[in-house]
Parts: C-alpha cells; structure tokens; sequence
C-alpha cells in the first residue's frame, strides 16, 4: 500500500440545512455519497440492497476521506457487522474484500483526480460480479472459494500474462 495518503475530500452537497436524510428502502443508486458513507458507518443500510456496485462505490468514497489502510480496516469491520447483523456472520470472505479494496486503490491512484462516475466508467470490471474480476484474472475457482480465502487474505495464484 505503500506511504497513506490522504486526498482532499470532495464536498457533496447534501439536503439543505447539512443533515443527510437516512437510507431507508430506497435505491442506493440514488443516496448521496455523505449518505451512503453514514449508513455503512451506522449498519443501518436496507436488507438486500446493498451489492456488489454499492460496495466498490462505498470502498472509492472511504478512499476520498480516509488513507489505505483506514480504508481497509473501515471496510473490513462494516462488513463484518452488516453480515452478522443480517444473521449471516459467515458471509464475510476476507479475500475478496480486500482484493477489492486494494484494486480500488489501485486504479485510483492510475487515473488521479477524478468522478465516482468516471471511476465507474472506466472500470466495468471492478463492478461487475458474476464473474468477478477477481475470478477471471486473479485466482483460481478453488482458491478463491476455500474456506481459507474466506478467513485470511490470499494472494492471486493465477499467473500474469
């Protein structure tokens, strides 16, 4: 991850008076970036609406705030609170969670400044899930689903081209 850095943090604008309205059954498509950041920190994101896209985004907003490894522990500890609080404790997978969380930092830092949505546009393969990037280029079927991956980090064991 090399030296934390922390970027400048882009202001969103939010409701008028500076209170965000919370996340309820909504799209969070449509949530702002102070919102969608809050609702992760408090647990409070809706049942079942909170996917694969909603986690890359969530990872690209904490980098907006946060230095490298910040971001990773942030990260890692709401998922595992919204997989317990959900009653799936077992759903977190350490593997995948910080793969993405490094890739993101990773193409961040290729492109410098820039939009979630030119982020999102520039990288399809990050928000895609089935089958995920990490799937196609980095490891291999058996590895990224063993229990192992799941409790532990694992580095890619498919070789680079």
């Amino acid at each position: 991850l090399g030296a934390a850095r922390r970027r400048p943090r882009r202001q969103r604008k939010g409701r008028p008076g500076g209170k965000e309205k919370k996340v309820t059954e909504t799209s969070l498509d449509d949530v702002t970036d102070d919102a969608l950041v809050l609702a992760f920190d408090e647990g409070t994101l809706p049942p079942g609406e909170f996917h694969h896209r909603h986690h890359v985004r969530t990872v690209w907003l904490l980098f907006e705030r946060h230095p490298s490894l910040e971001v990773l522990a942030r990260f890692s500890a709401g998922l595992r609170r919204l997989a317990a609080a959900g009653g799936k404790p077992g759903l977190y997978h350490e593997t995948i969670t910080w793969a993405y969380v490094l890739l993101v930092n990773e193409r961040r830092a290729e492109a410098g400044a820039e939009s979630w949505t030119a982020f999102a546009a520039r990288n399809p393969d990050l928000l895609a899930w089935k089958p995920s990037v990490l799937e196609t280029r980095y490891h291999g079927e058996e590895t990224l689903w063993s229990d192992r991956a799941r409790a532990t980090f694992l580095l890619p064991d498919r070789p680079t081209a």
